[in-house]
């Protein structure tokens, strides 16, 4: 049966500016989105909605196809089920399956996508939506006091006498698309719940919960991923990261600082393989220049405003933010993070580059940290040129953070 996911994601957002571009775990909501649809393995095809230039070519990057959504279906009273209707009718005919994702749950598990695409695929169920188990007791307000909503407040049986209720997480509801279109709406005929983790049922409306799900990504992440690094540069600040950001001062002021011998190795591995590699640093000691030369490379030092000027280098090299990794270490690195496909972390990194990092790395900078990370990158498998062109595909997971 034909399967085809569908992500609106608008672009306007009170709550969270541009919130489905905020990044959980160094990835943007819309891409992480378009991974678990495609990791799920079952789904034929997955197109965009979207009314925001900025989230398309994430979008494309990320591999889906994208479909203009008009003003008209992207204010805040515009229904999901209206973006999902207008991409429907943008397609020669209707997929047999729609699988409708939300880009604002950022921690969608693509076995638990998976197999609730299987229950409507094989007949078990017209519609299966993700929702978390609970035993909570529900009271509504109103005005003569608070009032019980699934439960009597004169007995309070143990939670082992009592049956659970299930709450919709917003994460993702597959349904039957003829049954869609005949009804106008997501829950018809048959419906199944997939119950899911609840740590995994964040949903980011506030800018408090998308706080919340930056600090759970390494331990969710790091659960669930573990996959090819595809880039085509790599580009590193200095101090912390080449050197464990310790200097030595001299009598008369002279500094010095320690290099590790294996990153110009992992460094010599990535030139050798074909990987640009740029140094970028605010530092303007000569020290910079000189360990660049010594490992080949090229180098921007005494930069005031690194992610301009690293805007500019890849555009000198016809190379997309989006496949550049940046290992970085403190808080004047997070423009560069903020920017690229790939942002990394050294462990011993301040708390928000670990916070904005893809990928954390084990060893400190200054005792290899760019030796690992390049052993990392030269075990991936490298894309064609077409892959590249027309976007690779990130797999379920990403290297542990």
């Amino acid at each position: 049966m034909s399967v085809v996911a569908i992500i609106p994601a608008r672009g306007g957002s009170k709550g969270v500016p541009a919130k489905n571009l905020q990044r959980v775990g160094g990835i943007p909501l819309v891409t992480r989105a378009i991974i678990a649809a495609k990791s799920s393995g079952l789904i034929d095809r997955i197109v965009v909605s979207t009314d925001d230039s900025a989230i398309a070519r994430a979008a494309l990057a990320a591999g889906a196809e994208v479909v203009d959504r008009p003003a008209e279906l992207s204010g805040d009273i515009a229904s999901s089920e209206s973006a999902l209707f207008h991409a429907l009718d943008s397609f020669a005919t209707d997929p047999e399956i729609t699988v409708f994702i939300q880009a604002t749950s950022p921690f969608i598990d693509a076995l638990d996508l998976a197999e609730a695409i299987e229950r409507v695929r094989n007949g078990e169920e017209d519609v299966v939506f993700s929702a978390v188990e609970t035993y909570g007791f529900l009271w509504s307000l109103a005005d003569g006091g608070a009032v019980g909503v699934n439960h009597d407040h004169a007995t309070r049986p143990r939670r082992q006498d009592r049956d659970p209720h299930y709450l919709e997480t917003g994460a993702f509801y597959v349904m039957r698309t003829d049954g869609f279109r005949a009804i106008g709406h997501r829950f018809f005929g048959t419906v199944g719940v997939a119950v899911v983790e609840q740590r995994t049922a964040i949903e980011i409306d506030t800018a408090e919960e998308l706080e919340l799900a930056a600090a759970l990504a390494p331990f969710i992440d790091s659960a669930a991923y573990a996959s090819p690094i595809e880039i085509d540069a790599v580009v590193t600040d200095f101090d912390g990261v080449h050197t464990d950001d310790r200097v030595l001062v001299a009598a008369d002021g002279s500094e010095f600082v320690m290099a590790n011998r294996s990153d110009g190795m992992g460094v010599r591995h990535l030139r050798e393989a074909g990987y640009p590699v740029l140094i970028l640093s605010t530092e303007v000691n000569p020290v910079v220049s000189a360990r660049a030369a010594k490992l080949g490379v090229e180098v921007q030092q005494g930069v005031r405003v690194k992610a301009a000027a690293l805007i500019r280098w890849a555009e000198e090299r016809d190379i997309r933010l989006e496949r550049i990794a940046y290992l970085g270490n403190d808080v004047n690195d997070l423009g560069c993070m903020a920017i690229v496909g790939w942002p990394v972390a050294v462990p011993d990194a301040a708390a928000e580059v670990i916070a904005a990092a893809r990928i954390v790395l084990e060893t400190p900078g200054g005792y290899g940290a760019v030796r690992e990370f390049a052993d990392l990158v030269l075990r991936s498998p490298r894309p064609h040129h077409d892959e590249k062109e027309m976007g690779s595909w990130p797999s379920q997971s990403v290297a542990p953070r």
